[in-house]
């Protein structure tokens, strides 16, 4: 797996995320955006990148010092690699405090070192954050569980032996990152195991962001 995000996406509680980024495949406000960022970071340090609108396939994982976002009347989309981080439970509070009456999850994996971490906020409250990469172990598993994740944790999808030495965890951390993007978002980028038949909601090459330079 060659896969790396760094996205946070926040609607109402009540709405479906995936179905919400399908809508907004339909046309893309850079004004939106602009408003995003200058919400999230201070305004006098970002301007526009001047590039063209980036597929959200290449844009889960801007380059450093870039931003990239989306907004429309039922989902907000930024990403940044300054979200990844160990325990997301951690994500900066004005972040967290932007999304108050709403749902944030953000979603966080890195290939080269199997890293995945994902965290949920409902009106501001923290429900869930998981954190673990194979060296690490877990890093942070607060919250209950999300019923994605029962079968994994259950040993339904483990890793095979490396030259007689056992998976330190009991399943994959970029397998979950890939489901957990397909629950939470409606697509995955190389899949996960049982996504046999499974069809994704969004088009992440349909999905389009705006760039932001961020000093």
């Amino acid at each position: 797996m060659g896969v790396k995000t760094a996205m946070l996406v926040c609607g109402d509680v009540e709405t479906d995320l995936a179905a919400a980024l399908a809508g907004a495949a339909d046309g893309a406000d850079p004004d939106g955006a602009s408003a995003l960022v200058s919400l999230l970071y201070p305004p006098h340090r970002v301007r526009p990148d001047g590039d063209d609108p980036w597929e959200l396939v290449e844009a889960v994982y801007p380059p450093e010092g870039h931003a990239y976002a989306l907004s429309t009347p039922d989902v907000d989309v930024i990403c940044d690699r300054a979200f990844m981080i160990d325990r997301p439970s951690l994500l900066p509070e004005h972040l967290v405090a932007a999304s108050t009456g709403r749902r944030l999850v953000l979603h966080a994996m890195h290939s080269v070192v199997d890293w995945f971490a994902f965290a949920v906020w409902e009106d501001g409250e923290l429900v869930r954050a998981l954190s673990l990469a194979p060296d690490d172990g877990i890093l942070e598993d607060l919250g209950e569980r999300l019923p994605f994740e029962e079968p994994y944790w259950a040993g339904s999808f483990p890793v095979a032996a490396d030259r007689g030495e056992a998976y330190p965890l009991p399943f994959h951390p970029l397998e979950l990152g890939e489901r957990a993007l397909y629950e939470f978002f409606g697509f995955a980028f190389e899949g996960f195991d049982g996504d046999e038949g499974v069809e994704w909601r969004v088009d992440p090459e349909d999905v389009r962001l705006f760039g932001f330079e961020v000093a």
